[in-house]
């Protein structure tokens, strides 16, 4: 095969998109670049602009009911307020705007256990000064209102006999007065005057009757003259609120005092044509042309926010598209819009739906100025889509559980997405391709369809339509030069379609019908995966039926089409779920249910690999490195690199904790993304030649080191010698030199050590090193060998250094890891150990001298015999 120079070895995670809203409430803060959201139970902050989690809030694992940000003054920081299921209130600081991302977990700086009797369903803060302590106003579902002075954490006021769950709050301090208006499940919406006293203030100032449905919205304009309220009943309503309050006043004084409220009456009623679940005022300041008018930005079920001048009662524009009018009822209550932010500064309004997708729109162009997706769901497919331009960067499309296409920028600061609608029900598979260099994106849903996408001055529209087929779309390939498309279907059919009929200069945003060119039954169960080979003349796929079959593809442009079955690959065990053409080899790779890739020869359809390692099915294979490497993505969470040749696992890259659907190559392959039910997108760098000139700078550093660590050796330079034995963690370096310098021959008696300057090394080794070497210390002890060396040293330390100095040493701030205790534990057994073995040993040496001693007697006693023998 071909030379293994440029064989890839390894991937690094270069970026994560992970869920950041799953659904619940939400809070956007007044600059619009962070907001606080659910995710599951936990209460998270993001940065939206590039999808970094900054920090996570500590609550008491229930799920938040509710949750409101108070506006960051200059003299403190932002406050954020978050009502749980449990009822109880919790209340953070929020970490500064220019606060990193981080793994910290924010505490509560109050925590009021039983905030309400019931769990609340709306909270709101007040506008709020430098050294003035906000207010907070929360409305549970038995109808109690209590406000809160959040700092201090006790309750101002308190409102009850609500006629149901209160549904929306809204503070008012026009003119120096301070009102809050309240609405509830009775259709009623009401003013309270906060600076009333105590006496009076459980009763209403104003109590507007008008709706005939829940209330959602309460705008009360800034100079406090008009008051706007929608909801339900699809209506919206403007009252007069500087007329309504001067009336109940002068009633209230023809009547001496008497308190009763005043029902009043709108002064103009909006229909809205459709449920209204938010809206938002727009300022006058932020939008010089509306001068004199009062505008609003509102929207509920049919998630589109509309513009009004409430007081002329005028529509005056749509931000945002219409869903597909035949979409079923559950995919229009997950388009329908949750809440609405206006943020003056970037003059934008974002609308938040109850699919987890936040959109931005610029009040000034109408565009789409940003769009988040919070939670993509299981993600079934992934392609990248080719750049009309060299310069471009490529965009990845994703299909996942949703009728909607995500098409997600690349850059890695990025995290806009734009979502494609024209499906009716579940998107199943994605794939692209490029024809008359123009980037082309196809798509099969569960509705039975096909659709076929072009890219117009960067936005995509729906070109074609392919309908014809019996059963959910589930595989789709593209020849490579784009002129013609096959689809696969659980109809167990595969349907050819001529794409010379697309018009890429037509920007219309009507589609047009694809005709079929030829219809032929290919399996005996669901087509799962098709593949489309390099020079257009080959077509695979792959079904739950355990085959893999090779049709010849004949094409003549707007003629002819059709397709011969050439051969059929056998050998799976379990459904096949993909199949990839090699790009340079006659080869076609599978992967199955069976939990292993093969590698098929296509001049007779035999299997000439087999690629085991994976413990579940593999959903995706693909080729990269001129086909001489695999990928695969599998049910086990992994994604493994496999080199054909030696048929070895590589890499495993791991960071999903479910099933890996999708797996997407960009055109350089320096890039691979992968994605699965766990709703992670990762993004996978190549990283073998960084690896490899880390490698190499790692070993011209050792090589380097090794040099001075000898340099120092030979002038007797124990200290730097010391030092740099610590810094490379080489403990067998260090035990040969402390060695050397206590046998040799000019070791110094008086030293501890054997030498004044390793004594003196000893006695000023920094805290981190002082830990090392008690490490190595502590290893050296285990070994009757080098304990001696170990004692030597520990017995040094002990002297050289205090008791403080140890104990500082290992402080949680230096050591974090090692404990002192640990350390301890560890040298007192093998020391007592070596101490008993020295013990033994004096005693056997003081039974050598007796026995000796004994023997120079004997030899006497002998002498003494024989000269009296001669006698």
């Amino acid at each position: 095969m071909a030379s293994t120079s440029h064989l890839k070895t390894s991937f690094r995670k270069a970026r994560a998109l992970g869920p950041i809203y799953t659904g619940g409430p939400l809070a956007v803060d007044q600059d619009g670049y962070r907001v606080v959201s659910t995710v599951g139970d936990e209460l998270i902050l993001t940065d939206v602009s590039t999808g970094e989690r900054i920090c996570l809030f500590a609550t008491d694992g229930e799920a938040p009911s509710s949750i409101a940000l108070c506006a960051s003054t200059s003299a403190s920081l932002q406050l954020l307020a978050v009502f749980t299921a449990s009822l109880a209130l919790h209340l953070f600081e929020v970490p500064a705007p220019n606060s990193g991302p981080s793994d910290s977990t924010i505490q509560p700086i109050r925590k009021i256990s039983r905030a309400h009797d019931a769990p609340v369903h709306v909270c709101i803060f007040t506008p709020t000064s430098s050294g003035t302590s906000p207010l907070l106003a929360s409305g549970s579902a038995d109808g109690a209102v209590k406000v809160w002075d959040a700092r201090k954490g006790y309750v101002t006021h308190a409102f009850r006999g609500h006629g149901g769950v209160v549904s929306a709050l809204a503070f008012s301090f026009a003119a120096g007065a301070m009102r809050l208006f309240t609405a509830c499940g009775d259709n009623f919406v009401r003013c309270f005057d906060l600076k009333a006293l105590s006496g009076a203030n459980a009763k209403p100032e104003l109590i507007l009757e008008g709706h005939v449905s829940v209330p959602r919205v309460i705008l009360p304009t800034v100079d406090g003259r008009w008051l706007i309220t929608a909801g339900r009943d699809s209506v919206i309503l403007v009252w007069d609120l500087m007329a309504l309050l001067s009336s109940t006043s002068t009633a209230k004084a023809s009547k001496k005092g008497k308190s009763k409220a005043s029902t009043t009456e709108p002064t103009r009623t909006i229909v809205a044509g459709e449920r209204i679940e938010a809206a938002a005022l727009l300022q006058p300041s932020d939008l010089p042309h509306m001068k004199g008018e009062v505008r609003i930005a509102a929207g509920g079920e049919k998630g589109v926010v509309r513009l009004w001048n409430v007081l002329s009662g005028d529509e005056l524009g749509v931000l945002g598209h219409d869903r597909p009018s035949a979409l079923s009822e559950d995919a229009e209550d997950q388009h329908q819009i949750l809440a609405i932010d206006h943020n003056p500064s970037s003059c934008t309004v974002s609308s938040i739906h109850a699919d987890q997708n936040m959109i931005t729109y610029s009040l000034e162009t109408g565009n789409t100025h940003r769009q988040l997706i919070g939670f993509n769901d299981e993600i079934v497919d992934a392609t990248f889509l080719p750049s009309n331009a060299s310069s471009e960067p490529q965009q990845l499309a994703i299909a996942t559980n949703s009728s909607l296409i995500r098409v997600y920028a690349t850059a890695p600061d990025a995290l806009d997405a734009r979502l494609l609608a024209g499906h009716r029900d579940i998107v199943l598979c994605v794939t692209s391709a490029k024809r008359h260099n123009r980037a082309l994106l196809a798509s099969g849903s569960k509705d039975r369809t096909a659709r076929l996408w072009v890219q117009d001055d960067g936005d995509w529209r729906c070109a074609a339509s392919c309908e014809g087929h019996a059963e959910s779309v589930g595989a789709l390939a593209i020849s490579r030069n784009g002129r013609f498309m096959f689809t696969g279907s659980q109809d167990r059919t595969i349907k050819m379609w001529d794409l010379a009929q697309l018009d890429f200069s037509a920007k219309s945003s009507a589609s047009i019908k694809l005709s079929s060119m030829t219809t032929q039954k290919a399996h005996e169960r669901d087509i799962n995966a098709l593949d489309v080979s390099p020079n257009d003349v080959l077509v695979a796929s792959g079904s739950q039926d355990k085959t893999v079959k090779v049709f010849g593809v004949v094409y003549a442009e707007g003629k002819r089409g059709e397709i011969k079955l050439l051969g059929t690959c056998k050998g799976h065990k379990r459904g096949v779920w993909t199949v990839k053409f090699g790009r340079t080899e006659r080869v076609l790779a599978t992967g199955s249910g069976d939990k292993t890739v093969r590698l098929w020869n296509l001049d007779d359809f035999s299997c000439v690999k087999t690629f085991e390692g994976h413990t579940n099915s593999v959903l995706r294979v693909d080729f990269i490195s001129d086909s001489l490497q695999v990928l695969s993505v599998a049910s086990d969470g992994l994604v493994k690199l496999w080199n054909i040749a030696s048929q070895e696992c590589v890499a495993t890259l791991d960071n999903h904790e479910d099933k890996v659907w999708a797996l997407a190559v960009s055109e350089d392959e320096q890039i691979v993304v992968s994605a699965g039910a766990d709703s992670m997108i990762t993004f996978w760098e190549d990283s073998t030649e960084l690896e490899q000139e880390e490698r190499n700078q790692k070993l011209v550093e050792q090589v380097q080191t090794e040099q001075n660590f000898q340099n120092f050796l030979a002038l007797n330079d124990y200290k730097n010698a010391i030092l740099l034995g610590l810094a490379m963690n080489q403990p067998g370096r260090l035990l040969k030199l402390f060695t050397t310098v206590r046998t040799s021959d000019d070791a110094d008696e008086t030293s501890m050590t054997g030498h004044v300057a390793v004594d003196e090394v000893l006695r000023k080794l920094s805290a981190p090193d002082l830990v090392h070497l008690l490490q190595h210390v502590k290893a050296w002890n285990t070994r009757a060998k080098t304990s001696a060396i170990a004692q030597g040293i520990l017995h040094a330390l002990l002297r050289l250094r205090t008791v403080d100095d140890l104990v500082q040493a290992f402080s949680p701030e230096v050591a974090p890891v090692t404990g002192l205790k640990e350390l301890v534990d560890g040298l007192i057994p093998y020391s007592e150990r070596h101490f008993a073995r020295v013990e033994r040993l004096v005693q056997e040496s003081y039974t050598i001298d007796f026995l000796l001693a004994e023997m120079d007697g004997f030899e006497l006693g002998i002498d003494a015999d024989q000269e009296m023998g001669d006698d």
